[in-house]
């Protein structure tokens, strides 16, 4: 692995940080194997520089006025807007101490399956967990898919080894495979409403057949005398009709 010197500076816990960070200065810790931790300062664009270079898994020798400490980045903390590096965790290393470490997978090629046949490519496993000395750190695992047809895939056992690097991750796990896409059902649209359809007659006709209904049942009942009188109401003193009433109050 390419070593990469990074000088720091030790800096008061009690500096204010957005001060530094004004002056092109990244706040940043050290800290690891039992020892004290120390809080330095690491110029943003020497680090910005590194990173982009060598990627996150990037060992490094920090140059703390003057004493050299090999250390792997840890964490790094950012601005939610600008995106920059607003602080650093570096983790203390010892060359002779094997580590574990998590490498990125990077996907080169172009699988047959898909430029010729249409597949999809599945990328299921991104990183793999390793076990080796800092010094073989690797940037990145790469995996050639450029021979992939549909239905094939590459598992974790498949990939090339690495010198002095022990995969920790299982086996049988699949990193990428090539399948057939998924073809989505199309679901029929449902019939506008017209007018006129068989529904809206249904309910018509069920409404004029209900208002016949009611007109048929106002109408008297077949052979009934329509003159006689409801029931209940009052019939004529005497039984007189009514003209014979009039005539007779005329005469009083």
């Amino acid at each position: 692995m390419e070593k990469n010197v990074l000088k720091a500076v030790k800096r008061d816990v009690k500096t204010n940080l957005n001060s530094l960070r004004q002056k092109g200065l990244v706040p940043a810790v050290l800290y690891g194997h039992g020892f004290t931790p120390i809080t330095v300062a690491v110029e943003e664009k020497p680090f910005g520089k590194l990173l982009q270079a060598s990627g996150a898994n990037a060992l490094i020798t920090l140059e703390i006025e003057g004493k050299p400490e090999s250390a792997l980045i840890k964490s790094i903390q950012r601005d939610i807007i600008k995106r920059n590096a607003i602080h650093i965790d570096f983790q203390r290393v010892i060359m002779s101490e094997k580590i574990e470490i998590s490498v990125p997978i990077h996907v080169v090629g172009e699988a047959p399956g898909v430029k010729v046949s249409g597949g999809t490519l599945e990328h299921l496993t991104r990183s793999l967990k390793v076990r080796c000395l800092p010094s073989n750190i690797p940037q990145m695992v790469e995996v050639n898919v450029s021979t992939l047809e549909i239905g094939q895939s590459i598992l974790v056992k498949d990939l090339k080894p690495i010198e002095g690097v022990e995969i920790l991750t299982d086996v049988g796990l699949i990193v990428v495979n090539v399948v057939v896409p998924k073809v989505e059902e199309e679901v029929a649209p449902a019939a506008a409403a017209v007018p006129g359809a068989a529904e809206p007659e249904v309910i018509a006709k069920g409404k004029k057949e209900e208002e016949g209904a009611e007109g048929e049942a106002a109408k008297p009942a077949a052979g009934a005398d329509a003159k006689k009188p409801a029931a209940g109401a009052a019939a004529p003193a005497g039984g007189a009709k009514p003209a014979d009433a009039k005539k007779s109050e005329a005469k009083k």
